[in-house]
This record gives C-alpha cells, sequence and structure tokens, in this order.
C-alpha cells in the first residue's frame, strides 16, 4: 500500500503537489491522469524517493520513503537514459548486477515477446525498440511496485499495443502493483483498475474504472473531462 499524508512539493515559488492524500491499495493498475503540469510525474518521482516532499508524509507498505526504496520500486522515466555502447543483453546483465529482483528467465522470454534482438546496441535502436527496451527492464524486475511514467509517449499503435498485452501478460497482480502515467486513455483504458484524476497538483478524485462504466456510464477520458468541467464551472 502507498499512502500520501497532506503532501506538497515545491520547485523554488511553484508548488507542484498541494495538500495531496490519498492510498493506493495493492494488486491494482491504476491511472494517473490530468493535463500536462497537473504533477503526475513529480507524484511519481516522490513514489520512487527521487523527490522528497516540501510536507507532509510518503509511505511505502509502512516504510518512509527514501531512496533506498528502490528495493520495492521499478521506475520507468520517461527520459532515454541508458548507455548507447550497451547492447540489449548487456544492459540486461548490468540490471541483473544491480538488482536482486532482477529475473533473467522474464527478460529472455520478453525479448521474443516484444521481438528484439538481444544483440543490438542501444544507440542503433528506434525510437519504438528503446521504447520496449525500457519497458523489457522495468517488467523483467520482480518488484512489488512498478511506476511507469508516459510509458508509451511518442510511440507508434503496434508498440504501444505490444507494451500494453506485456502488462497483462508479464505483471502478476497477485504480487505487484502499476502506477502510471499516460495521455492514451482509450487504449489503455481496458487494462486499468483504478484512474486518479489530478489538476494543478490536487486530487481531483479517485475512482474503479468499473465504477466509472457502470455507476456513470463514461469512459475514464469523458469522466475526466467531466472533473475538470465541473471544477472550471465551481470557481465561475
Amino acid at each position: 500500500m502507498i499512502k500520501f499524508d497532506a503532501v506538497y512539493k515545491k520547485y523554488f515559488l511553484n508548488v507542484a503537489i498541494k495538500d495531496f492524500s490519498i492510498t493506493l491499495e495493492k494488486g491494482n493498475i491504476i491511472g494517473i491522469i490530468g493535463e500536462n503540469g497537473s504533477g503526475k510525474s513529480t507524484l511519481l518521482r516522490l513514489i520512487a524517493g527521487l523527490l522528497n516532499p516540501s510536507k507532509g508524509n510518503i509511505t511505502v507498505d509502512g516504510e518512509h520513503v527514501s531512496r533506498e526504496i528502490r528495493e520495492k520500486i521499478a521506475y520507468l522515466t520517461d527520459q532515454d537514459y541508458y548507455f548507447p555502447y550497451f547492447t540489449i543483453r548487456e544492459l540486461m546483465n548490468y540490471y541483473h548486477s544491480q538488482f536482486s529482483d532482477f529475473n533473467i528467465t522474464k527478460a529472455e522470454n520478453m525479448i521474443d515477446f516484444l521481438q528484439l534482438d538481444p544483440g543490438t546496441k542501444i544507440g542503433h535502436l528506434s525510437k519504438g525498440n528503446r521504447g520496449r527496451v525500457k519497458f523489457l527492464m522495468t517488467i523483467s524486475r520482480n518488484a512489488p511496485y512498478i511506476i511507469m511514467d508516459e510509458p508509451f509517449s511518442g510511440l507508434d499503435p503496434m508498440v504501444r499495443a505490444s507494451i500494453i498485452k506485456g502488462l497483462i501478460q508479464f505483471v502478476d497482480l497477485s504480487r505487484q502493483t502499476v502506477i502510471l502515467t499516460t495521455h492514451e486513455l482509450k487504449e489503455v483504458e481496458s487494462v486499468l483498475d483504478e484512474a486518479v484524476v489530478l489538476k494543478a497538483g490536487r486530487l481531483l478524485a479517485k475512482s474503479s474504472v468499473e465504477q466509472i462504466r457502470e455507476e456513470l456510464n463514461m469512459s475514464v477520458l469523458e469522466w475526466m473531462e467531466h472533473l475538470y468541467q465541473e471544477e472550471k464551472r465551481l470557481k465561475a
């Protein structure tokens, strides 16, 4: 369980996360959604221990979040950060040396699934295949929490489809929780269990996707747009 208790995060004078309190339960695929600048990436970096809150407290399974939390969290950043001279297999071996939970057998299976050549250097890959590699390295860890920041950004529909299928096939939701940010709501909605809406660093709403569909008769995108419209109306 991940818990935020009255969390603020400031960058100089800019408040990126404001009085944020939420509990994210285990065993779900959770989408963090909202317009650009709403604080989604900051939220994930706080969970991953890459940023410290300015105020408030964040815990993962009751443990205060710090950089040591990396043993529990596999984090996929929206940045390209791999050494370009590594081959995919060398990168796998490097991850295996750094993370005790990196599952080589799962990685080998995912290479075939994602149609990657393990002998190819990272620097020679297309953007779509680099996206596949980032997904491969993250999902091959058996960490309890998988955090992904815009894993579909800039990728063509076929690559996005393979990553979504990989989430279903290679993540064990009896032991793992997935939290991701995305703008590709129409494509990823089918695998989401919960959605959390942010606006200007504040929590607007959290709901199960099943409830959004069955009780509100909306898609997740329509629900988010409705919440934004209601927020605008109340401020008018």
